[in-house]
């Protein structure tokens, strides 16, 4: 490997030590969810319950995703909130590591170490 002599050996192995980390990190997101969280209240139709007075129905939680060019809402139960808001965390911690790793590569390419 050659480098061009901006950086020194030592900052291009860092930054191969931290590009395979994220790279391990992302074999870790197993449980990515791309979409957006919305929670909905209703009304009913029965005249006389309280949601006709102010107290709606809800939350019921919805995970908005693109298919197919249009999008579509899941609806997510109580029981799987939690993980479906893990899920929507994994996928922002992808975002961030695709970008770090596409800076590494970027600075490792303008030193002539990008070749590994």
């Amino acid at each position: 490997m050659r480098y061009s002599g901006y950086m020194s050996n030592k900052n291009v192995e860092k930054l191969l030590n931290e590009r395979a980390a994220l790279l391990i990190e992302l074999s870790s997101l197993s449980h990515l969810l791309h979409g957006s969280w919305v929670q909905r209240y209703s009304l009913c139709s029965r005249k006389d319950c309280k949601c006709h007075r102010g107290e709606r129905h809800g939350p019921r939680h919805y995970l908005v995703v693109n298919r197919d060019g249009k999008q579509r809402q899941k609806y997510v139960p109580n029981s799987q909130v939690a993980a479906a808001q893990t899920g929507l965390t994994e996928y922002s911690r992808l975002s961030k590591i695709v970008d770090r790793i596409t800076q590494i590569n970027l600075d490792l390419m303008k030193e002539g170490a990008y070749e590994d």
